[in-house]
């Protein structure tokens, strides 16, 4: 085995392997339990999209009655407000115990199955004579086990609550912003929806720097990743060996060698620290641009007469929001590559212990963690 050529699976063959023994939490006998928790999270994300339209048509009345002066409306308003932020808040809070009891039982359910298959059979025994990466097994199956079933609960939630914001707050930009008339060479030309059309072409535009920028963030991710892992097995290897101060020479060889690999471990920190200043810069400054951006739209309708006050900052807070979930994918992007990094870590271990005895069955992925799930 240890002469063979060692050829890296493909990303296909990686997310595959993974699939395999991570989709078994989602199926089985204890499945059910879990697409119970998916229900009730769309449920909240429902709810949490109801209190922050009814909040947007707040912003719209109080702002108003300000611009009118109305004391005894503006009191009015004050009052509606408790109980919106408090079944805003409640949602919150409910959707955060909901998302994290996914997340723990789907990482007891894959991190379950892992320690099984990897001790199973004196598999850790063997595991150094087989071909592939898989070094530290036992950090792959605390840390990166851990990360690849928390990140994609995480981006589904936000995903469909995007997809339910734009679909949602586009219908308020429609309705609120309308059309606008702009004169070009004495000719009157009307805009229709062009609040919806801006929001569109300022986040395609962050979206395509994001990505720009962010190209080779999973590339320096994964070394990163890599790195980290080779200086915590060599460093396993020094301190259980105990070889290394024991030979002549030996402190200092085993000194210059973890040196190296440190040396690489600092390199690689440098550069995805360069990587994240770069897409934070983006990030940031669509932050701050966005709300100022969707004022300044509504100010030619405003300083006409055509749209109040309140509706002015009922539509800059749609445009922000529609935008943020435009840009969905930009916010994202970093914990996709984190997620694939880890997946593909696991996958590598698990493609690792394959070659090692009988493979495992499937009723062994789909039982075998679900048995102990259900005392997570």
């Amino acid at each position: 085995m240890a002469g063979d050529m060692y050829h890296p699976p493909d990303q296909q063959r990686l997310l595959s392997r993974f699939l395999a023994s991570a989709s078994g939490y989602w199926r089985g006998r204890t499945g059910w339990r879990a697409w119970c928790l998916v229900v009730a999270m769309v449920a909240i994300v429902l709810l949490q999209l109801w209190a922050q339209y009814r909040l947007n048509f707040w912003n719209r009345d109080f702002f108003d009655a300000i611009g009118r002066k109305d004391g005894i409306e503006l009191w009015r308003q004050a009052m509606l407000f408790v109980p919106l932020a408090a079944a805003s808040i409640s949602f919150v809070i409910v959707s955060v115990w909901v998302r994290m009891t996914i997340q723990r039982q789907w990482r007891a359910s894959l991190s379950n199955h892992l320690y099984d298959y990897w001790l199973g059979n004196n598999r850790y025994r063997q595991l150094r004579f087989m071909l592939g990466e898989h070094q530290t097994p036992e950090y792959r199956i605390a840390e990166d086990a851990k990360v690849a079933t928390d990140v994609p609960v995480d981006l589904a939630v936000g995903l469909l609550s995007s997809f339910l914001n734009a679909i949602t707050f586009i219908g308020v930009l429609w309705t609120v912003g309308g059309s606008l008339v702009i004169t070009v060479h004495g000719h009157h030309v009307s805009i229709p929806g062009y609040l919806v059309l801006s929001v569109i072409a300022y986040s395609a535009l962050v979206t395509a720097a994001m990505m720009l920028i962010g190209r080779h963030l999973m590339r320096v991710l994964g070394e990163s990743k890599r790195v980290e892992a080779d200086l915590r097995a060599i460093g396993a290897h020094l301190r259980e060996s105990g070889e290394a101060p024991a030979l002549d020479g030996g402190e200092r060889g085993g000194r210059a060698l973890i040196g190296g690999v440190l040396a690489k471990v600092i390199f690689q920190w440098r550069q995805l620290c360069f990587q994240l200043m770069r897409m934070t810069l983006v990030s940031q400054t669509n932050l701050l641009l966005t709300p100022v951006i969707g004022l300044l739209l509504c100010m030619p309708k405003y300083l006409v007469g055509l749209m109040s006050l309140g509706e002015v900052i009922q539509a800059a807070a749609a445009f922000t929001i529609v935008q943020a979930a435009f840009n969905w994918i930009t916010d994202s992007y970093a914990r996709m590559a984190e997620w694939r990094s880890s997946a593909n870590r696991v996958a590598s271990l698990l493609l690792a212990l394959d070659q090692i005895g009988p493979s495992e069955r499937s009723v062994d992925l789909d039982m075998t963690a679900e048995s102990k799930v259900g005392k997570a």
